[in-house]
């Protein structure tokens, strides 16, 4: 049983009756689920996952003051504190995580204030610019067992991805990286006995192209260490995970460069193949960087589309 299949189950055996009877006048104003931090939110979670900051749990999240009031509120966190400490053989943490609880009763405003920055996920053009993108993926994932309120998934679809424009403005400025990196950089470094500087230039290489697959998946990245976990699961160039994973392990000597470099170029050619399959750019040629000017001129926005390339990365 995996992290969210345990929090319906504690939630079904235990919060919903909690609700129900105590708490029937709130129904209307109340979404519940689990969402939020931890590798459980995302399904990526094993059994190492639960040394820290793993419990049966779920998050009761709340409308503001003028609709749940403080004092209902603190009924509330003192009825959930109250529910099993254990549940099929997981216990509760006795010591909070770092940054504050992640189940319990909560504010959607405080909720999305931490995550993106905004109480009620809207934002302008220079917060989402600035949003770490792997907020936007803890503020979208998990699963929501009921919203009669309607607040947290209204926020929640407003945040389900990219506006328009942006999105292909992060697009451009990650497809020039993995041109710059991966069909440039990599073998001049080499060609400059400098293989520390070649390595880093195929980390950036794939960073960058993770980035682009994510977003031409039209999915949040979450943190880094799920990201190839996150990739794999992918429907479009999930395949591309074994070969970055290939670029990141191995050595820079000259027979295996040689064929890093073929790799690197291969991946190239599919991440350009699927963006002519989208319609994303009209360059005609293998050059990555040609690929993402042309990604970059069709944004509809004119100040976006001439902020420098990299604007968005």
């Amino acid at each position: 049983m995996n992290g969210l299949e345990l929090s319906r189950a504690y939630f079904e055996a235990y919060g919903k009756p909690m609700l129900e009877e105590q708490f029937p006048q709130l129904l209307p104003y109340l979404a519940v689920g689990t969402l939020g931090s931890g590798s459980e939110c995302f399904g990526f979670d094993d059994e190492l996952s639960r040394d820290h900051d793993f419990e049966p749990g779920f998050c009761i999240f709340l409308p503001g003051e003028d609709v749940v009031d403080r004092r209902s509120a603190f009924l509330l966190e003192r009825a959930y504190a109250k529910l099993p400490k254990e549940f099929k053989g997981v216990k509760k943490p006795l010591l909070q995580p770092v940054g504050g609880p992640r189940r319990g009763v909560l504010r959607l405003s405080e909720f999305f204030q931490n995550k993106v920055g905004s109480p009620d996920g809207l934002l302008t053009l220079s917060q989402w610019l600035q949003v770490p993108e792997q907020g936007l993926a803890e503020a979208t994932n998990g699963e929501v067992y009921f919203d009669h309120y309607g607040a947290l998934t209204r926020i929640r679809e407003a945040l389900a991805c990219y506006p328009e424009d942006l999105w292909r403005k992060k697009l451009a400025g990650a497809l020039l990286l993995m041109a710059q990196s991966g069909q440039y950089n990599y073998s001049r470094c080499l060609g400059h006995a400098e293989t520390g500087a070649a390595q880093l230039a195929v980390l950036e290489f794939c960073k960058s192209t993770m980035c682009v697959i994510f977003l031409l998946n039209r999915r949040y990245q979450p943190y880094y260490k799920w990201s190839f976990r996150a990739l794999r699961a992918l429907p479009l160039l999930s395949i591309e995970a074994e070969l970055l994973e290939y670029l990141i392990t191995t050595d820079n000597e000259p027979e295996t460069a040689q064929e890093k470099q073929r790799v690197m170029e291969g991946v190239a050619a599919d991440v350009i193949d699927a963006l002519q399959d989208q319609h994303l750019t009209q360059a005609i040629c293998g050059d990555l960087e040609k690929h993402a000017y042309s990604v970059n001129d069709q944004i509809g926005d004119p100040e976006l589309r001439n902020l420098h390339i990299l604007a968005a990365i």
